[in-house]
């Protein structure tokens, strides 16, 4: 007789499943246990795996029954979930585990039957998913663009020098300065933002949060300046905010920028395979308009997607939910290269913590119901990878490692070191990698027929930067 299972739908995509284990297994698993500790355990009077059984039974009953009782569930369970005719939405998900519920009886003499609650993958019924007009925002790449990306290259190539000892500094120039920020009883505060040395900018940048840069343009190298400013009531600094401080600043040092000239020989500066400005702007137009592409792809699907929800409705289990948050949070301690603990003390002292907490949520709520309605019609097209699709996958990969050496990218992709590079992929990937690429593939695939099967309408034009920092 194989262990049974019953499993009845709860709400919030939460079930309960009642499973009962034979008698025949409850008593094997108990002996199998009994044989373990009797092979290994030694007591006083007894030589080492020769402990009678009746023993270990009188002295430790009761442990044993609560070990025992232990061990046949978690087995029962194991060989539940690993079964492959169970479904997704009969199978608890990753960030759940299940809970027992009562205390079950563990009876030698009869099967034993226990429950357990755990939460699924949320049933997602899609009306309608395609032959849907979406209207979507848009943005086309002009030479503005270009030509700013053309002034990024110049000021990474500028060459910095001194200025003449009499020379007054100007917007532009690269300044060092020490500053101190003085309190009402003329006592310089602490702490990086208010008291520095030797900080350096770019005088124009306002690369302080105490907007000084005016009162530095029009100093000499080695000249102060005094002066008294009164700071906003919001200002970001609480100790300063809504307070007129005394600010003291000295000018050390004064560079400037001399930026190359828009020309051949910068192209060539930037990377050899460029012959002329030409060249370089060329390969500039191609990168943004490609990068475009996958942004205005990106826009089109999630437009969609909003529709598409409008329509389905799903109940997202709590601890789906709760896993999200605590995602995203790591996420963004790793950002800003701080533990969790840290970030969550940060963003408890907010006055709005609650607030912007809810909108967390409701953001976290809305990705994870886009992600269902995606998993869902990926399972609903059976969209399959072979073997081919794999190999694909690989050499891209190999290419974009392979492309990232920053020594002589161009020459590292070579058929041969492309194949070394796909077998040490192969070698290196473990279960999960080759999993998560499948699921890439499907996707891709699945938003491919997403953006064929529906009819995409241009929107509201909106400034090319603007669009691609916004949907990055």
């Amino acid at each position: 007789m194989a262990i049974t299972k019953e499993i009845t739908r709860l709400e919030k995509s939460n079930v309960r499943m009642n499973v009962t284990v034979p008698n025949d297994v409850v008593r094997s698993e108990y002996e199998k246990m009994l044989k373990d500790y009797t092979r290994d355990l030694q007591l006083p009077g007894f030589r080492k795996g020769k402990v009678p059984s009746e023993v270990l039974e009188r002295k430790f009953g009761e442990s044993l029954r609560k070990e025992a009782l232990g061990r046949i569930i978690e087995y029962s369970l194991k060989e539940i979930f690993e079964d492959d005719n169970l479904n997704r939405y009969e199978k608890p998900m990753a960030y759940s585990t299940p809970e027992l519920e009562g205390e079950p009886n563990l009876d030698f003499e009869q099967d034993l039957q226990y429950s357990v609650t755990y939460d699924v993958f949320p049933e997602v019924k899609i009306n309608q998913w395609k032959d849907i007009s979406v209207e979507y925002p848009y943005a086309e790449l002009d030479n503005e663009v270009i030509n700013k990306e053309l002034e990024e290259i110049r000021e990474r190539n500028a060459i910095v020098m001194d200025r003449d000892d009499d020379a007054a500094s100007q917007t532009g120039d690269v300044v060092t300065i020490d500053y101190e920020v003085y309190d009402d009883k003329d006592t310089a505060y602490q702490g990086v933002d208010l008291n520095r040395r030797n900080f350096t900018f770019t005088l124009g940048s306002n690369s302080s949060t105490l907007d000084i840069d005016n009162s530095i343009t029009g100093l000499k190298k080695g000249e102060s300046n005094v002066f008294y400013k009164k700071f906003d009531d919001d200002h970001e600094n609480k100790d300063i905010a809504g307070r007129t401080c005394k600010i003291k600043i000295t000018l050390n040092e004064l560079k400037e920028k001399k930026l190359p000239d828009l020309d051949d020989e910068l192209a060539q500066d930037v990377d050899e395979k460029y012959r002329t400005l030409e060249d370089l702007k060329n390969n500039i137009k191609n990168r943004l308009e490609k990068d475009l592409e996958i942004r205005l792809k990106s826009v089109k699907i999630n437009e969609l997607l909003k529709k598409i929800m409008e329509t389905s409705p799903v109940v997202i289990p709590e601890s789906l939910i709760e896993a999200e948050l605590e995602s995203r949070m790591r996420s963004l301690a790793q950002y800003y290269r701080m533990d969790s603990d840290m970030i969550k003390k940060v963003m408890a002292s907010d006055p709005e913590f609650s607030v912007k907490q809810n909108e967390r949520r409701e953001t976290a709520i809305k990705s994870l119901h886009s992600r269902m309605i995606m998993e869902t019609l990926m399972d609903e097209q059976n969209i399959q990878v072979t073997d081919e699709d794999m190999e694909k996958e690989y050499e891209r990969i190999a290419k974009d490692v392979l492309s990232l050496n920053e020594k002589d990218p161009v020459d590292e992709l070579t058929a041969e070191n492309i194949k070394n590079k796909i077998d040490e992929l192969k070698n290196d990937f473990k279960e999960e990698d080759v999993f998560y690429m499948k699921e890439t593939i499907k996707e891709q695939r699945m938003r491919e027929t997403l953006l064929a099967e529906n009819k995409f309408i241009p929107g509201n034009k909106e400034n090319y930067l603007a669009f691609m920092s916004e949907n990055s």
